[in-house]
């Protein structure tokens, strides 16, 4: 399990509340004050560490290797997902997940970002930053919930579009204008749910609908910081200002 900085005092504070659990459960002793004044201890700590986050921290939080992405949400809550592939003009984007699915009975279309578990994974989806062909089959399934009269739902997570040279030769700001343009008309309702890093155009070309809502401890903004760092300072040193 990955542990930021800020949290390692909470994670200690679990595992000794852990092992005195145990403790008491192998051994056969009444721990039971022991571990209820450590229960309130964790509460506690959990919230003076949670209620003081910074910015920077919270982008951290948002970047959390154990975070859940897109295809956890899918899996999660809904049923019977059957993932498309292909934007039917060059090809399949691994850095974008989607398809048709039941969610509390209801038939869906579903679209998300993914981001990779390991470093090989990571490779492949390209940390979540989509190519253009990966925003033009987000665009055919959610053109495709329009022909059915379904609803979308699209899951953002990513630091931005990928920025590429092969990116940009197949067309990444017209295949984000074009989203832009036929999200704001598309005849279906479109709920957005910012779960992780909106990182830019590269999430605006997948989030944009009827209703937007955001996870707890996710960012939205124009640039990421070490992006904004690098401009106006030229160095990503000043990522967390």
């Amino acid at each position: 399990m990955a542990v930021l900085d800020f949290e390692r005092p909470i994670v200690e504070l679990e595992e000794k509340l852990e092992g005195l659990r145990r403790y008491a459960e192998q051994e056969g002793v009444d721990l039971s004050d022991q571990i209820a004044r450590l229960e309130r201890e964790l509460e506690r700590l959990r919230e003076e560490v949670f209620s003081k986050l910074t910015p920077w921290q919270r982008v951290q939080l948002a970047r959390h290797p154990d975070r859940p992405y897109a295809l956890d949400y899918i899996n999660m809550m809904t049923t019977d997902f059957l993932e498309l592939h292909g934007d039917r003009y060059f090809g399949d984007d691994p850095a974008v997940v989607g398809g048709l699915a039941k969610l509390g009975g209801r038939s869906v279309v579903v679209i998300g970002q993914q981001k990779g578990r390991g470093t090989k994974e990571n490779i492949a989806r390209r940390f979540g930053m989509p190519n253009p062909e990966g925003y033009r089959k987000a665009l055919r399934l959610m053109k495709l919930g329009a022909k059915f009269g379904l609803p979308v739902i699209s899951l953002v997570d990513t630091p931005g579009a990928y920025p590429g040279i092969d990116a940009e030769e197949r067309g990444q700001a017209e295949a984000i204008a074009r989203n832009l343009y036929e999200m704001a008309v598309l005849p279906t309702p479109i709920v957005v749910v910012i779960i992780g890093e909106g990182g830019s155009g590269g999430a605006l070309g997948m989030g944009v609908g009827d209703r937007i809502l955001m996870m707890e401890n996710a960012w939205y903004s124009v640039i990421a910081p070490e992006s904004c760092s690098s401009i106006l300072w030229r160095s990503h040193e000043k990522k967390e200002e």
